[in-house]
């Protein structure tokens, strides 16, 4: 298969903007660069987005790009990158893509021939995994779970992965979810809690799950939450196999 070239004859373009994800000291230089030179932003809520700018001193045209209105305004978008416009996207918190609007904005541009380019910056199962003093040699990123349809599916294959797991939640829900990793996981699993990563009250608590649910069963938890979780410890015969080949 011939390689997809980011290509535009129009000079149109995207750039994707990490933002920080909650001390608005955490963003390069490149990316305020950038979004002082696009023609326009697009956000995931311009409220949120608009405080950051503020503090930068920047001002910009903002359009709404979120998880209920991308289908909507998808076209309309790619209509303007195709005009010659360069945009910027950024959202609430993080990279966009990860967990955030910007999939589907990006599958278009590539299918169109739209140069794309994402900045490095800020995302926060980054720092969580690492000081939580388990293995960040392999891992796997999970997100969200489903809420409902597909958890039950979700957690029962994760129970056997081998690799440090990463999700996100939020606090109204934690509780519910380390009782059901207890279950699925046994009480034993060694895990993390990050909380509000890079803020003023920021928390990472270790320890076995079990421990873990009782500490936020009697102290609820707030704010945004990433929970890390060590792999499956037990070795399968295949990968016990691989050993004694390697």
């Amino acid at each position: 298969m011939k390689e997809h070239q980011l290509q535009s004859n129009s000079g149109g373009k995207l750039f994707l903007v990490p933002s920080p994800i909650g001390n608005l000291g955490d963003i390069t230089y490149r990316a305020v660069s950038v979004l002082q030179s696009a023609d326009g932003l697009l956000c995931e809520d311009t409220r949120t987005s608009g405080i950051l700018l503020k503090h930068y001193g920047i001002q910009k045209p903002l359009s709404a790009f979120h998880l209920h209105n991308e289908h909507k305004v998808l076209q309309q978008v790619i209509g303007r990158l195709q005009g010659g416009e360069t945009l910027a996207m950024i959202t609430d918190a993080g990279t966009p893509g990860i967990s955030d609007p910007g999939f589907l904005l990006v599958r278009e541009c590539v299918k169109e021939g739209i140069p794309v380019e994402c900045l490095p910056g800020a995302t926060a199962f980054v720092p969580a995994l690492v000081q939580s003093g388990l293995p960040a040699d392999a891992f796997v990123f999970e997100g969200f779970l489903p809420v409902k349809k597909g958890r039950q599916t979700a957690l029962n294959r994760l129970s056997l992965e081998h690799r440090t797991i990463l999700l996100y939640e939020s606090p109204h829900r934690l509780n519910k979810t380390l009782a059901e990793l207890v279950q699925h996981f046994g009480a034993d699993r060694p895990a993390a809690v990050c909380r509000e990563l890079t803020k003023l009250f920021e928390e990472t608590r270790t320890g076995a799950l079990a421990q873990l649910l009782a500490h936020y069963t009697a102290s609820p938890a707030k704010g945004e939450i990433v929970l890390v979780i060590g792999g499956n410890p037990t070795k399968s015969k295949k990968d016990k196999q691989q050993d004694l080949e390697d």
